[in-house]
């Protein structure tokens, strides 16, 4: 199951809104077939898994991170097609969470003589595909908050003044996250600060759709986000406030402009994530600067967090810190993270860790996880 999670990770990034998932055939203790879901449209992980084992997959067993389809959409049912390969034992991670499958696919093969063992590495396998399954049960993306501050929680100098925060390897590790997720988000204020490109630049790397939030149109024509070609569209989601004029430039310049409600002048966090689930997104990544996240910790939309904290001391009380906005008034109501992960990151500290859907005072976030 180990092996076939390590191939799932192949695909995130590229198979959405399908899962990330991946199939190993085993026969007599060796592994005689594996594959991965490499994108939407294309054959599953177990189709892939069984034309390489081919005739060895009769009596053999297969180890799938996701329990199998068993509806026909752009490919047909993997249920079908282990039970026509003879197999004689499936052991599936977790149980789909897709309403169209929901259980039904181990059902199917049971009824077909196919022994079937649930759970195995579940927690892990859950965390691979924790986009897929918020998307599939909410209707609404995943959205992980990645933040790169010192050690007394500044993201820039009292002049602005941010690279670089973070070493070399932190570096390539939001690379690698870039790779993986559905969309990149910032606000305006860091593209007029810091002209960024927010591309996964990696061999073979998959350049996320990179989205910013600019509510009166400031971005400017010759912002490497508008110039640098990329594999993946720049959106600029805006309100109707902003200037039409402005909006035209900017669509003639190949930039798609998404024109979203307003809440007290500023993009409403949930008419944009409804806006970017109806473009079938389903993992965005925020890399904003405090005020953004200030404001997507305020609404509830944050899922995970990701910081990448360096052994550094800026100081200084007009230097800004990693969240803005108004924040909390009373320490017990503080965003707090579960199921916290600590690791080095070359000379930084990486620590992640899902918000509690439970917020101040027993409320609950609009964001919510599996």
């Amino acid at each position: 199951m180990r092996r076939a999670l390590e191939l799932a990770r192949k695909g995130l990034g590229r198979t959405s809104p399908n899962p990330a998932v991946g199939a190993v055939v085993v026969r007599d203790g060796e592994i005689v077939g594996e594959g991965y879901h490499e994108r939407a449209g294309t054959p599953h992980a177990e189709a892939h898994a069984l034309r390489e084992a081919r005739d060895r997959a009769r009596g053999s067993t297969l180890y799938v991170t996701l329990e199998p389809c068993c509806h026909h959409g752009k490919t047909p049912p993997c249920t079908e097609a282990i039970i026509g390969a003879g197999i004689k034992k499936v052991v599936a991670a977790m149980v789909d969470p897709n309403p169209k499958v929901a259980g039904r696919g181990l059902r199917r093969l049971q009824e077909a003589g196919v022994e079937v063992e649930v759970g195995l590495l579940e927690k892990e396998a859950r965390r691979l595909n924790e986009a897929f399954i918020k998307y599939i049960t909410t209707g609404l993306p995943w959205v992980t908050l990645k933040m790169a501050l010192t050690l007394d929680g500044k993201i820039a100098t009292r002049t602005g003044a941010a690279r670089w925060i973070t070493c070399e390897e932190s570096r390539r590790r939001v690379h690698e996250l870039r790779n993986t997720y559905d969309a990149v988000l910032v606000g305006i204020g860091t593209v007029l600060a810091d002209d960024p490109q927010l591309t996964a630049r990696l061999p073979g790397g998959r350049d996320p759709v990179r989205v910013i939030l600019d509510s009166r149109l400031r971005l400017p024509l010759d912002a490497r986000l508008v110039n640098v070609k990329s594999g993946a569209p720049t959106v600029v989601a805006t309100t109707e406030e902003a200037p039409r004029e402005r909006r035209e430039e900017l669509v003639r310049a190949g930039i798609e402009v998404m024109t979203l409600p307003a809440e007290e002048g500023r993009v409403s966090w949930p008419a944009l994530l409804e806006g970017l689930a109806r473009r079938r997104i389903i993992s965005v990544l925020i890399e904003g600067g405090a005020e953004v996240n200030g404001s997507a910790l305020a609404h509830g939309v944050v899922d995970r967090v990701i910081a990448f904290i360096a052994p550094k001391l800026f100081g200084g009380r007009e230097a800004p810190g990693a969240v803005g906005g108004l924040g909390v008034a009373r320490p017990e109501e503080a965003w707090k993270l579960e199921e916290v992960e600590v690791e080095p990151s070359g000379e930084d500290i990486m620590v992640t860790g899902l918000i509690s859907r439970a917020g101040p005072e027993g409320s609950y976030f609009l964001g919510s996880r599996p």
